[in-house]
């Protein structure tokens, strides 16, 4: 059936049945909305209280700094293994917690009455850096006025020229401060590729990009001299030529002004090369499977990369894994420390602290029952932990016990039992057996 509405609109019953149905879509996301909202600010102030309960802790205790942090990692330790997500992470979410609940309470108050968003929240508190103690109310009061009004992207650059009025030190101040954070940091990316970010000051990061662009350029004109064989099958772009020049130059070149120099001597920077810790399957180094290799503690690497490395490589590790469980059963054939500390990294791959992915390579080897207490230097009371974990089990009340099969039992604060299996190698794998022999795993290099 067909209706003529005031106006001339036309409507039909399907039309109103999709409108019915849209509404109730639109109240669900509304519920749906107010429930997260209510979740997430329940969980700041869960997170706030955690962090003043680690500074009344630490402040009872008598100790240096760095011990006093351990109450801290502890704490957030045991928050992570409910929340399942790394301590490093949980620290950090309780830091800000704690800033937003005690520098910013009129904009979770409006956060939590829902005029204002979690997206608002962010620009409030990131711009909100430059505002003096003293004046942070009166920016709180007219940033959340021009949060409530629109989207969070939209009223960002009104909120930082808010900020910036109210700002007791000068750009050129401010940035001085906001240059002793440089830093360069890797995020993971799909398809065994990474974003390297380097934040560093802006006339620099220009100049990178320049000078890239300008060696690209000179590779990419090369490309058009014809008979020189000067860039002979070259089809990359300059995108690509850019990010090849900057990886060849970090990983071969020497910085100009090296501190480590002697009088005219070269110094030591130039010499060192990058180190990677990564597993292959056999079958992949004799180019007869295109299997992905293992980046441990990062991600998956390809094939052509893999052989590539094992090529250049100085030594190879040869690691014999249990063909049903995948275990790491021996590592070579020695009898040595070394051998220990070959068998340990093959073993581990990475920090055995639950959750913990940093690299065995960037680890310490510790003794799970202390040397001190008369724990012997022997695999099964040995075990990878990175220094920030290492430092945990000795300074908090977190404890470990280590099993057959290299399994450690973590034991928190609080009692709670988190079981940390050795990490199954990703490229170990089985292969049928030829007749008449024994099934036994293709060890991977």
């Amino acid at each position: 059936m067909t209706e003529i509405a005031p106006g001339g609109v036309i409507e039909t019953d399907s039309g109103g049945r999709f409108v019915a149905v849209l509404s109730g879509l639109v109240a669900d996301t509304e519920a749906v909305a107010r429930a997260v909202t209510a979740a997430q600010v329940a969980e700041v102030r869960v997170l706030a209280r955690a962090g003043q309960l680690a500074e009344r802790e630490a402040a009872a205790q008598r100790g240096s700094v760095r011990e006093h942090d351990m109450v801290l990692r502890s704490i957030a330790a045991e928050l992570g293994g409910v929340l399942r997500v790394t301590d490093r992470t949980v620290q950090q979410r309780i830091g800000e917690a704690r800033e937003l609940v005690e520098s910013y309470p009129a904009t979770l108050d409006a956060w939590e009455a829902e005029r204002i968003t979690r997206g608002h929240v962010r620009v409030i508190v990131d711009a909100g850096g430059l505002v003096p103690a003293e004046r942070r109310a009166e920016f709180e009061a007219e940033a959340i006025r021009l949060c409530e009004g629109d989207t969070p992207n939209r009223v960002r650059a009104a909120v930082e020229i808010l900020a910036e009025r109210t700002a007791e030190r000068s750009f050129t101040e401010r940035h001085r401060t906001a240059s002793a954070c440089r830093r360069v940091r890797v995020i993971p990316g799909a398809d065994g590729m990474s974003d390297l970010v380097a934040t560093v000051p802006t006339v620099i990061a220009h100049g990178i990009l320049d000078r890239l662009t300008q060696q690209a350029m000179v590779i990419a004109d090369s490309r058009h001299h014809e008979g020189d064989g000067v860039g002979d099958g070259d089809t990359r772009t300059m995108a690509q030529i850019r990010a090849d020049v900057l990886s060849d130059m970090l990983l071969t070149g020497s910085p100009t002004v090296d501190p480590s120099a002697v009088g005219d001597r070269p110094g030591a920077l130039g010499a060192i090369r990058a180190q990677v810790q990564v597993i292959v399957p056999a079958l992949t180094l004799l180019d007869a499977d295109d299997g992905p290799a293992d980046l441990v503690g990062r991600t998956p690497v390809d094939a052509d990369t893999a052989r590539a490395l094992a090529a250049n490589a100085p030594t190879l590790t040869r690691i014999l894994t249990d063909p049903v469980e995948r275990t790491v059963l021996a590592v070579d054939r020695y009898r040595t420390a070394q051998s220990q500390r070959r068998f340990l990294r093959a073993r581990d791959q990475h920090c055995r602290f639950p959750g913990c992915r940093r690299a065995a390579i960037r680890c310490e080897i510790d003794h799970t029952v202390d040397h001190a207490q008369g724990g012997p230097t022997a695999l099964w009371n040995l075990a990878h932990l990175c220094q920030r974990h290492h430092s945990m089990k000795q300074f908090t009340s977190w404890r470990v016990r280590q099993h057959p099969g290299g399994i450690l039992e973590w034991t928190s604060p609080t009692g709670r039992v988190y079981r940390e299996d050795a990490p199954v190698p990703l490229v170990a794998f089985t292969v049928d057996p030829p007749p008449h022999a024994p099934a036994e795993s293709v060890p991977p290099f």
